[in-house]
């Protein structure tokens, strides 16, 4: 099995993990990739760089079957004007192009990330590598300590983004 930087940072900081292998030539998205791995499509993490309107990039993990609540995400990242990064800007923030990027080890001190509160009821999460065909199984307790994520909710209109709100 191939080591990727994103396997080599988990084993360095002892986080456990299960790697998982699907063919290169399965079609991109989460729901291909839970079909591919046999999970479901909400435990496949999507992770998306987005910019805010004073030029900083954040990492946002959500399930793969969801997608953001627009006014949530602002009052999350403390911006009223955010947008989906451009690939190009992707590549240059972590390295990474859309499609794999792992939710750790590229951030500089000081990146935030922020993943869906609803991730951790989940037993266990995928996220990319970095090289389609590889995905990382962890579960929702070691991906928060991996990215340093705050866990905010993004996507449940019955309950407020921060959990003391």
């Amino acid at each position: 099995m191939v080591l990727l930087p994103a396997h080599q940072f988990l084993d360095q900081l002892g986080i456990p993990y299960r790697k998982y292998s699907f063919p290169n030539t399965t079609e991109k998205g989460a729901a291909s990739v839970a079909r591919a791995l046999g999970f479901r499509e909400h435990q496949m993490v999507k992770t998306l760089i987005f910019e805010t309107d004073a030029g900083e990039c954040v990492l946002v993990m959500l399930g793969g079957d969801q997608n953001a609540i627009s006014g949530y995400l602002k009052k999350a990242l403390g911006s009223r004007n955010i947008r989906l990064a451009s690939p190009e800007l992707v590549v240059r923030t972590c390295g990474y192009v859309i499609g794999s990027i792992p939710p750790f080890h590229w951030q500089s001190e000081g990146f935030r990330s922020f993943l869906d509160a609803s991730l951790l009821k989940e037993p266990i999460l995928g996220v990319g590598t970095g090289q389609w065909g590889e995905e990382i199984m962890i579960t929702p307790n070691n991906l928060v300590l991996a990215s340093q994520a705050r866990v905010v909710n993004l996507t449940d209109r019955e309950k407020p983004v921060f959990e003391n709100s």
